[in-house]
């Protein structure tokens, strides 16, 4: 059965840091382009960044800079370091697993940027 599974959310000051983690399990993590999305209240989903099974990462233009994305194969985990938050990154961060036309999504963690 896959499952993906979001930790590491929580209140947090402006300028200040989290890491998510995504544990995975169920499929052959490794061959696996991964990605994190956020969702707002009342805003659609969008692409936070994303790591593809070989290492190469890219990132939306507003987290370039703060956000970094990798991953642990060993672990079938993949992380994203979050730094010098913004309210506007308040949100449920989830992740995805793609290859191909299979696709996998986590439940979310939420975040919030707040003092």
């Amino acid at each position: 059965q896959v499952q993906l599974m979001e930790s590491g959310g929580g209140l947090v000051q402006p300028g200040g840091s989290l890491r998510l983690s995504c544990a995975a399990s169920g499929f052959t993590f490794s061959r696996y382009a991964m990605s994190w999305y956020r969702q707002a209240p009342g805003k659609e989903r969008e692409l936070v960044a994303v790591i593809l099974a070989g290492g190469f990462t890219t990132y939306a233009d507003s987290m370039k800079g703060r956000f970094t994305i990798s991953r642990d194969n060993a672990k079938n985990t993949v992380y994203l370091q979050m730094n010098s938050l913004k309210s506007e990154d308040t949100a449920v961060y989830y992740c995805k697993a793609t290859l191909a036309r299979s696709e996998h999504w986590g439940q979310g963690t939420q975040v919030t940027v707040s003092s």
